[in-house]
Formats: structure tokens, C-alpha cells, sequence
């Protein structure tokens, strides 16, 4: 893995950018290319996941990782070279796990992570089904927090993932337990509590929602 920063400016964001992570996926997509998933309507805006590309993201992602609510439960505080080292492992782990802007309304808000829990070392935590769907995230903007945005956003993009995922039955989620604000984004977003789990780092509440069979809505 080479540390070393992209060169020259960083590329701008704008909602026309065809989606796309840096490095290309294996054919056989692990998450269902979530580049093309598409935007969702939400109560506070429309919402869509864009891929991450370093070149253009690093400085914005960096600069979220580097507020100290963020840091306290992500660890990547520092030169944007420790943020740049965590995108690349993520965009190197063969579309198991698919860094994301959240881009609302046409702002990015937050940095999402999809990626495979019953490929994930998560899965020797809890019995894990396959095609289990989880789920990381971040607000970016402290005036963003608190305000009900991160469960409007978990509930539409749930949705979305088992829409778009109909070989999964369910979304997980392994939020710190001291996270009191993330936790309960979750259970307002409909996820309830399967219990706790020791996990690198963190004692996570381990959290799931279910599909909801159509027959049942």
C-alpha cells in the first residue's frame, strides 16, 4: 500500500460526477455496485450514496475525521495521510466494503461505509446470514447533529439496501455502546438491539434490521 498522497489539486465535488471509487471492483460485485444504486426522497432532502475517490475527497473526509466528536469513536484524527490509509484499505477489500459520500441535496454531509457483515470479521461475533448488509457512517458537520438527519438518512438508506439487495434479509449495524447519539439514531431508524459484542477498539450494541415481508406492510 502506498502512504504517499495523490498529487496536485484535489478534485472538485459536483453532482454531475459520474459515481465511482478510485480503484475498480471485481466483476462479481460483493454489494451490488452501489454506484448505481441511485438517490432516495427523504423527509430533509434527496439522498444518494456517491463512491469515494480520493483525489477529490481526502481533504473534506480528513477534515470530518479531524473534529474531536468523530475522533473519539473513529480514530483517524491526524495528517490526512491516516484518513487517505483507511480509504485505501477499504477501496483494496475486493468490493466487500464501499466507501461513500452521503451527498444530500447535492452537499456531501457525511461519509457512509456499506460493506459485506457475513464477509467481515464481524460475522464471528453473532450468527450471520448471508448477504447481511452493514452499515458505518458519520455526520460531518457538528450543526448537522441532533437534529434527527442521521435516522431520517439510516431509515431511507436501509431501505434503499434492501431494495437494491434482495438477496439480503437484513441490515447490520455495530454502533459503540457509549455512542448514545449513533445508537439511537438506529432504533429511531427502526433497528433494535440483538445485544453486545467485544469488538477491536469498541464493546459495539450489536443492532439489526430486518426486511419487512411485503405481504406485511
Amino acid at each position: 500500500m502506498d502512504p504517499r498522497l495523490p498529487s496536485g489539486p484535489a478534485e472538485p465535488f459536483t453532482e454531475g460526477d459520474p459515481p465511482g471509487p478510485a480503484e475498480p471492483f471485481a466483476e462479481d460485485d460483493p454489494l451490488g455496485r452501489v454506484a448505481e444504486w441511485g438517490s432516495v426522497a427523504t423527509p430533509v432532502g434527496t439522498f444518494r450514496l456517491v463512491p469515494v475517490r480520493i483525489g477529490r475527497d481526502l481533504p473534506l473526509i480528513s477534515a470530518w475525521m479531524n473534529d474531536p466528536a468523530v475522533a473519539a469513536y473513529w480514530h483517524l484524527a491526524g495528517p490526512p495521510v491516516v484518513t487517505a490509509l483507511h480509504l485505501r484499505a477499504q477501496l483494496s477489500a475486493g468490493g466487500r466494503s464501499v466507501p461513500c459520500l452521503g451527498v444530500l441535496d447535492g452537499t456531501p454531509i457525511g461519509y457512509w461505509e456499506i460493506y459485506r457483515a457475513d464477509l467481515d470479521p464481524l460475522a464471528r461475533h453473532y450468527p450471520a446470514r448471508p448477504h447481511d448488509t452493514g452499515i458505518h457512517l458519520l455526520i460531518g458537520r457538528a450543526a448537522d447533529r441532533g437534529r434527527g438527519l442521521g435516522s431520517a438518512l439510516l431509515e431511507a438508506i436501509t431501505r434503499l439496501i434492501l431494495d437494491r439487495r434482495p438477496a439480503g434479509t437484513r441490515v447490520i449495524a455495530e454502533p459503540d455502546i457509549r455512542n448514545a447519539p449513533s445508537v439511537s439514531a438506529f432504533l429511531r431508524a427502526g433497528f433494535h438491539v440483538l445485544g453486545e459484542v467485544d469488538l477491536p477498539g469498541k464493546r459495539a450494541a450489536l443492532m439489526v434490521r430486518e426486511r419487512v415481508p411485503r405481504h406485511a406492510r
